[in-house]
Parts: structure tokens; C-alpha cells; sequence
């Protein structure tokens, strides 16, 4: 074997490797994405706190407060606290005027959604009235059935449950579009393959629900870019998976435009993202080992499988290779078929995130914009952005 082609099979393992393993995962979690079937109702006796953290959202709170009011549950069996945390504006005001129960927090030092969430579930277990906590992000609409889907699941054995996380205005932009088919992808996708697997469905920051039980055994010391990431792997650490309610709802509107917001709130994603690999990958896989625990596996396997644009950029750049050293010497053919194998499972997973996103037609015309959503995101990357301080995102309405 000549020294181009010694080099030429090295780079094709290199690329081949991580997109094998990636796409491969995609296709499981594709394969076992079937709706599940409905539980029992419950009994309707849990008593919740649902906590809103909230840093200057004086233009939506009375909005979310009023939505959360028309949760389908016993009035005197869930109550509504708002963490004004660090807020410049009348936020605190304009929620307890809507019905809430407000929490104010000031602490120069200590800023962030981890820190306002670990002040609220403090405040919730010294009270002692709830059994259980929902976290819902200020600018979210839930469904009626929150409550009810989270509690059939603690009646059953649950400490720790996830709904569905999804964009609320759709239909309103190509980018809207792609993110709707990004997150059925990513959220219901892979959450239904989970729990049909009985793994962790991992938590998303918004629409989530723990016990106050798991709280006092773990703990919540989560700060970090991605906090809600964080802590699911720490309850997985502890042992603990998070059960996936698909039937509930908790939705954003989402920009429609790749603005200066959209962008810092990617580059805050991703870095979290890469700083969670770099911190707890090695100690999920050791427990994984240790304890053959087939949760902190799955776990460790979702950081390692990186985001769906980087997948894809990896995919063709094989795609790339093998189809031109096969056209220029005829002798790749096997390793052309293993890149077009990873564009098949890819392909398999956007369509079934698509499928699930009811984007209708528009949505699916729209996937071929996607390369440009890769492209934007990709230069977004090249900057830096680590403060885990509160940065809200301006929303704007369809």
C-alpha cells in the first residue's frame, strides 16, 4: 500500500468512526420512536409547586401566570411561585398582581437560572406543603394536562419526568420551521426511544418536574451554561432516570431570524454542551462500567454524539472523500457504501423529526435551507461565550 492511500484510509477511519457511531444511534432511537401508550389517570392528590424563574419579564409573565392558572388540576393542590431573581424592572410587581406567589432574589455574585432554582426549591422544602416541583420557563405556554401527566407518573414509581419541549410558533418562519423539526427530532425522537428503553430522557430546562424526596437525596447544585442538562446527568450519577411525558406540553416562541439573540443563546447551548462533555463524560462511562448502569451509559452516549449539524458535517465531509477517491481510483467502493449508510440513517431521523413536528409540507420544503442554518451556526461557533449569568432572549411574535 503506497503512503497516499496508508493516508487515505486513515482520514476515512477518522471520519468514518464518529459517524458510524452517531448515525447509528440516530437510526436505534428512529427505530423506536413509536407513540406509547396512554397511562391510567390519576389520582389527583399530589400537591405541586410550579416555580417560574424569571429575570426582567415583566412584558410575558402575567401571561404565563395566567396560563399556568388554567392547568387542569385541584386549585388547592399546586401553587404558583415566580423567582423575580435580580430584576431591574416590575416583574415581581406585575406577577403577584396576576395571582403568583412572588419570590424576589438579589445577589450580585451569584447570578443565574441555577441559582434562582436552587433558592425557589429551598423555599418550597422548608414550607413543606408540595410534594413535588415543576419548573417552567417565564415565557412558556404548558398544556392543561401538566400536572396530571406528571403525577400519574410519580404514582407509578417516577421521582424525576420531562415533558415535551417544542416551538410554539411553528408556522411562522423557515427558522421556526427547522427548529420545530429539530426538536421533534431531538426531543421527541430520541425521549420515546428512552423511555421505551427505560432510560433517562435527561431534562431540557423548561417543563420538568423532580420530587422534593429526590431533591433532599441528590441535591441541586447545578450552575453551570447548560443547568438543566447538568442536573439530569447528576441524577443519572445518583442512579435516578427521568421518565418522558410526552403527552404535555411546555412551548417557546422561538426567533425568527438569526439575530444577536438567537446567536448568544446558541453559542450558550453549545459551549454548556461542550463543557458538560469535557467534565462528565469519563464519570458517566466509569458508572456505566462500575454499576453496569445502562442509564449513565445512554447518558454519556448523548454527549458524545455531538449536535445534528456537526453529525452532518462529518457525514458529508465522508461522503465527500469516499466519493472522490472511488471516482479517482475505483478501489473505495465499500467505504462509498458506508457514507451513503450514513446518509440513509440521517435521512431516516430528520424525516421522522419532521414527521413529528407537524410542520406540514412547508416544513418539509424548508429542509432544504437547513445547509445555511449549518453554516450560520458553525461561524456562530468560531466566537466565545462562557458567562452563565441570566441572558434572556428577546422573543418576537409571529
Amino acid at each position: 500500500m503506497s503512503i497516499l492511500n496508508l493516508l487515505a484510509w486513515l482520514v476515512l477511519i477518522a471520519l468514518a468512526l464518529p459517524a458510524v457511531l452517531a448515525c447509528g444511534y440516530l437510526l436505534l432511537h428512529t427505530l423506536l420512536s413509536a407513540e406509547p401508550r396512554p397511562l391510567p389517570r390519576s389520582s389527583r392528590k399530589t400537591r405541586f409547586d410550579l416555580i417560574v424563574p424569571a429575570h426582567n419579564e415583566v412584558q410575558g409573565i402575567a401571561a404565563t401566570v395566567a396560563n399556568l392558572r388554567q392547568i387542569d388540576w385541584p386549585p388547592d393542590r399546586f401553587r404558583i411561585l415566580v423567582v423575580a431573581d435580580n430584576c431591574t424592572d416590575d416583574t415581581a410587581a406585575v406577577a403577584a398582581a396576576s395571582g403568583a406567589t412572588v419570590l424576589e432574589r438579589h445577589d450580585p455574585t451569584l447570578r443565574g437560572k441555577g441559582y434562582a432554582l436552587k433558592y425557589a426549591f429551598a423555599h418550597s422544602r422548608e414550607e413543606g406543603w408540595a410534594d413535588a416541583v415543576a419548573i417552567v420557563d417565564a415565557d412558556a405556554k404548558v398544556s392543561r394536562n401538566l400536572l396530571e401527566s406528571f403525577a400519574c407518573r410519580l404514582e407509578q414509581g417516577a421521582s424525576a419526568i420531562q415533558a415535551d419541549y417544542g416551538v410554539l410558533n411553528a408556522t411562522a418562519a423557515w427558522r421556526t420551521r427547522l427548529m420545530a423539526i429539530a426538536m421533534g427530532a431531538y426531543h421527541i425522537v430520541r425521549s420515546r426511544a428512552r423511555e421505551r428503553l427505560r432510560l433517562s430522557s435527561g431534562l431540557v430546562g423548561n417543563g420538568w418536574c423532580v420530587t422534593h424526596a429526590l431533591l433532599r437525596e441528590v441535591g441541586y447544585n447545578a450552575f453551570s451554561l447548560t443547568e438543566d442538562m447538568e442536573f439530569g446527568i447528576d441524577l443519572g450519577l445518583a442512579g435516578h432516570r427521568v421518565y418522558y411525558a410526552g403527552e404535555a406540553h411546555a412551548d417557546q416562541d422561538m426567533l425568527t431570524d438569526g439575530g444577536p439573540s438567537a446567536g448568544k443563546q446558541r453559542q450558550r447551548w453549545e459551549h454548556g454542551r461542550f463543557q458538560l462533555i469535557r467534565s462528565r463524560t469519563l464519570p458517566l462511562l466509569r458508572a456505566a462500567v462500575r454499576r453496569r448502569s445502562a442509564v449513565c451509559l445512554n447518558l454519556a452516549l448523548d454527549l458524545i454524539v455531538l449536535p445534528l449539524s456537526y453529525v452532518a458535517l462529518n457525514v458529508f465531509a465522508l461522503l465527500l472523500l469516499a466519493g472522490g477517491l472511488q471516482w479517482w481510483t475505483g478501489a473505495y467502493l465499500g467505504w462509498l457504501y458506508v457514507s451513503l449508510g450514513c446518509v440513509l440513517c440521517l435521512v431516516l431521523y430528520v424525516v421522522r423529526g419532521w414527521q413529528l413536528s407537524n410542520t406540514g409540507v412547508r416544513g418539509l420544503l424548508d429542509l432544504a435551507g437547513a445547509p445555511a442554518f449549518v453554516i450560520w451556526k458553525v461561524l456562530l461557533m468560531i466566537g466565545r461565550q462562557h458567562s452563565a449569568e441570566w441572558v434572556r432572549t428577546e422573543r418576537k411574535s409571529p
